[in-house]
């Protein structure tokens, strides 16, 4: 069974940066893409950004230009660097993977705060 774990998440102040990572139990490269998603209070599940298994990044409009997505298949962890954090991207932060058989893994998630 697949495990992801996410971790990197923190209190941070208005225009600061954070990297989260996510390890995997398993080697990324077996995975069709692997994406961060987000989850602000009383709000909606968010998709943030996605790096296929080619290495093409897509992002949500609301981070692009601020968070990059990046993967070390050595190490088995896909990354989130995010820039310029606003209080508007307070959210709790999941790790997700899709196998080749489409299906989905999830990690537990790690909160971030942005707050003065």
């Amino acid at each position: 069974q697949v495990r992801l774990a996410e971790s990197g998440g923190g209190l941070v102040h208005p225009g600061d940066s954070l990297t989260l990572s996510c390890t995997t139990s398993g080697s990324t490269a077996v995975f069709k893409s692997m994406n961060w998603y987000r989850q602000a209070p009383e709000r909606n599940s968010e998709w943030v950004a996605q790096i296929t298994d080619s290495d093409r990044t897509h992002y949500a409009d609301s981070v692009k230009g601020r968070f990059a997505i990046s993967r070390d298949d050595a190490k088995n962890t896909m990354y989130l660097h995010m820039n310029s954090l606003q209080p508007e991207d307070t959210a709790v932060y999941y790790c997700n993977a899709v196998d080749d058989k489409h299906y989905d893994h999830w990690g537990q998630g790690t909160q971030v705060t942005v707050s003065s």
